[in-house]
């Protein structure tokens, strides 16, 4: 066991913790953005266990969850917009944390791999990771001034 599986254990258990019960529990905004933050708490920790294990595959997954999460919540928020509209959900702080752990991942790992086709598939993680994030939050609570909703 080293170093960075005691991160991945400790982001995973304390992130898909709560995340799991924001899901579970309560309304439809805080099930929405909780399964936001989820995809955003994911991807760090595939990311600490792709430098624990040694293996680059799990570089790919999160690569894949990166791209993918954001865009599923935005099918959420697409289709529970009006329900979403009644009481936006405000989940800034939550969010910006995630995307400060996901930034912090990307960069320790991009300082340990060195320059290198690592380094950027790592950076265009981190990049699809906070931006994707940040997009999907932004439309949860509320969208974005001047868009309609047709």
């Amino acid at each position: 066991m080293n170093g960075w599986l005691v991160a991945a254990t400790a982001v995973l258990a304390v992130g898909l913790g709560t995340t799991l019960w924001g899901v579970a529990t309560g309304p439809l905004g805080r099930r929405v953005v909780a399964q936001n933050l989820s995809t955003a708490l994911v991807c760090p920790g595939l990311l600490l266990l792709s430098q624990g294990y040694s293996r680059t595959s799990y570089v790919d997954l999160a690569l894949l969850l990166a791209l993918l999460g954001p865009v599923g919540t935005l099918v959420f928020a697409r289709l529970l917009a009006d329900e979403l509209a009644e009481d936006p959900p405000q989940a800034w702080a939550a969010t910006w944390a995630c995307a400060a752990l996901g930034a912090a991942v990307v960069l320790a790992l991009c300082v340990v791999t060195g320059p290198g086709r690592a380094m950027v598939k790592l950076l265009s993680v981190g990049a699809l990771l906070v931006g994707g994030n940040l997009l999907a939050s932004r439309a949860l609570s509320g969208g974005f001034p001047g868009a309609s909703r047709g």
